[in-house]
């Protein structure tokens, strides 16, 4: 989501419902902290999976 984007949905919100936009705004660095380390493991994961995928394929980008 760009930055844009989420600043006008945070706008919306706080026009229908200011509490909760004030008390999401306080909690989203708590909730980003929670996340990153499912994030650095999805990235992980992906370099690993791209890594296997790199060696399984590189005798056919070799036979070229």
């Amino acid at each position: 989501m760009s930055a844009f984007t989420g600043l006008v949905l945070w706008a919306i919100l706080f026009v229908l419902c200011w509490p909760l936009a004030i008390l999401l705004l306080f909690l989203y660095p708590l909730i980003w902290l929670i996340l990153l380390p499912f994030r650095l493991l999805g990235f992980g994961v992906t370099l690993t999976l791209s890594m296997i995928f790199a060696l399984f394929m590189l005798p056919f980008s070799l036979m070229r």
